[in-house]
């Protein structure tokens, strides 16, 4: 099957936001995580999650965002108020939220956050809630505490990564389910393993899944995938999102974050092929060892991709625009 590499190739923008820069809310000052845009009529917003220390050893996850213009080439705001309050006491969104995709639909900003929550036998748990903004994505309200997606019979741990696009009046959203907690060779802790799946709905509230892996491993069956991020170009899809061993990635390239991609003709097969993704991004100093957390949004003509780098998006984000090549 042909990919995005027969016809057009990313150009690398580098570098283009350091959440060090910048005065944060909620007293973060690091990490840029999982950069995902809304277009707005004079400027493209682009949502993170950032975090704030909450013990010498802990976190909890806020979202933010920054304003572009519409080439990426200019800063033009940064939030510094509360964009979306953290979940009550005992709720699956408490201790942060990691990520947001959002997306314009019946006249609303509407995001699909992944809520996370602390738990004693392993790290975390994870479930996907809906909010919706009505000041054009300045701030978020929950239409409730509960999540619309969470762990299910067949898909038992780690429901996350929500990416929505509406297509001829239905809501498609892929996200990732894990398959298992297991102690990780390297750290001797409980490491998860996720996977890509599909789901739909007519409203953003009830999801049909299937629990069904749509995406093929590269590393073998404890290989995680993460944020996958779907496009339509040339009568095709093409999905872009993020892969690793479940165990020693945090100790170095090798086992690090990497782009991966697919494609499909009917959004329910897909074929892997990375070699097809078009991408071959010059590194810097911020993403030698890791590049991850991918999101492509269309502005005008255009379709840039937005990625995080080295530890998790510690030091912010990167774009690459779309170019046809002249082959």
């Amino acid at each position: 099957m042909r990919g995005i590499a027969e016809s057009y190739a990313w150009t690398s923008l580098g570098q283009i936001f350091d959440p060090r820069e910048h005065n944060l809310p909620s007293n973060c000052s690091e990490y840029a995580q999982s950069p995902q845009a809304v277009v707005l009529a004079d400027r493209v917003r682009v949502y993170f999650s950032t975090r704030e220390r909450d013990t010498e050893t802990t976190y909890l996850s806020h979202v933010a965002y920054v304003d572009f213009s519409s080439d990426f080439t200019e800063t033009l705001d940064v939030s510094s108020h509360q964009v979306l309050e953290l979940g009550a006491l005992g709720t699956f969104d408490e201790h942060g939220i990691f990520p947001i995709n959002v997306l314009a639909h019946g006249g609303l900003i509407h995001g699909f956050t992944t809520g996370w929550n602390r738990k004693v036998s392993v790290p975390v748990d994870t479930a996907i809630g809906h909010v919706v903004s009505i000041d054009n994505g300045r701030t978020f309200q929950r239409n409730g505490a509960g999540p619309v997606m969470a762990a299910s019979l067949i898909e038992p741990y780690l429901i996350a990564d929500g990416f929505v696009l509406e297509i001829n009046g239905l809501l498609h959203m892929w996200y990732i389910f894990g398959t298992q907690w297991k102690i990780g060779v390297e750290s001797g802790k409980p490491e998860r393993v996720y996977k890509i799946a599909h789901a739909i709905s007519p409203d953003g509230e009830r999801w049909q899944r299937d629990g069904r892996q749509i995406v093929g491993d590269l590393l073998g069956a404890d290989e995680c995938q993460a944020l996958p991020t779907v496009f339509e170009l040339d009568g095709k899809y093409h999905m872009y999102f993020c892969f690793r061993g479940y165990d020693g990635f945090r100790s170095g390239a090798a086992n690090s974050y990497k782009l991966g991609y697919a494609v499909s003709d009917d959004l329910q097969m897909w074929t892997r092929d990375d070699s097809l993704s078009g991408l071959s991004l010059p590194t810097g100093a911020w993403d030698t060892e890791m590049q991850c957390y991918p999101h492509v949004t269309r502005v005008g003509d255009e379709r840039y991709l937005l990625y995080n780098g080295n530890t998790f998006g510690r030091y912010g984000f990167g774009c690459a625009r779309l170019d046809r090549t002249t082959r």
